[in-house]
């Protein structure tokens, strides 16, 4: 029997968000296709409101597996009003996780039991863990990218956790030419990054392309401030900026010397601190 190949060889004349664009895709196909059991995480952010975009196109306007949010309650009330209109509008199936023992206790950082990392590991790390225990989740697809925080630098498509979640940096899987590992031990958690080739800025030239609708605390409001990345309210700060449209946010990164979490104050407490967290399983 003839054995049919698919060679994905970009169109030349084709501009470079689409080539963005296709890779994305077809790691997502590539990812239902080899593993059962499949999540996407969305943050409500740029980059997950993004990755739900492309999931959307790359099955024809059906998202064919659930959405998690992990709910900290200390999220802008915004952001929540903004995740269930899209969920009613786009006919999504959401799944929200929350650590409701250790809210219940007050052991977070807005009560001032916790430190703001132990805070993320707890309601963030911890609350996802429950969820794919729960519901036997094998897979999660993250829309983290290589270029927002050095620790993601390191970071693979397709990569691998232990069953605690728990990511081993130094045993990562060589990925070339588009070559994939997609066959791991059984009881191997999988994390898997289609954004991770993309830029902050070509987000906002994709976003700015295909209309996506994005929450509006990312435009400067009366006070000239706007949020570049986003998180729970407590532990997230705005940016001095004039940018009150997407195309106005396109120029203001192209000229500026900023890093895109610098409004983030766990990332502060310790050189370390995103990398141990990443390394016990965070997004």
């Amino acid at each position: 029997p003839l054995t049919h190949y698919v060679l994905r060889i970009p169109h030349p004349a084709m501009d470079y968000l689409s080539k963005l664009e296709n890779q994305s895709i077809y790691i997502l196909r590539e990812a239902y296709n080899k593993f059962d059991h499949l999540a996407m995480l969305w943050s409500i952010g740029k980059d997950s409101t993004v990755l739900l975009w492309l999931a959307r196109k790359a099955f024809f306007g059906h998202v064919p597996f659930p959405l998690v949010h992990i709910d900290t309650t200390y999220k802008i009330a915004s952001m929540i009003d903004y995740r269930d209109r899209l969920c009613r509008e786009w006919n999504l199936e959401l799944v929200v996780g929350k650590n409701d023992k250790v809210l219940k206790e007050g052991r977070d950082y807005p009560r001032g039991k916790a430190t703001r990392v132990e805070c993320c590991g707890t309601l963030k790390k911890d609350a996802l863990k429950q969820v794919l225990d729960e519901h036997h989740f094998t897979g999660v697809i993250v829309g983290v990218r290589r270029d927002e925080e050095p620790t993601r630098a390191k970071e693979r498509y397709f990569s691998p956790r232990d069953k605690n979640m728990e990511w081993n940096v130094a045993d990562q899987p060589p990925e070339l030419w588009d070559q994939f590992k997609t066959d791991f031990d059984k009881g191997t958690h999988i994390r898997i990054h289609p954004l991770l080739h993309w830029t902050e800025l070509n987000v906002w030239e994709y976003i700015e392309r295909e209309n996506i609708p994005v929450i509006p605390l990312y435009f400067a409001n009366e006070k000239g401030e706007r949020y570049r990345s986003l998180g729970c309210a407590p532990c997230t700060f705005p940016i001095k900026s004039t940018a009150r449209t997407v195309r106005e946010i396109i120029e203001e990164l192209r000229h500026t010397k900023t890093s895109e979490r610098s409004g983030r104050a766990q990332d502060k407490e310790s050189e370390d601190a995103f990398e141990k967290l990443r390394r016990d399983g965070y997004m």
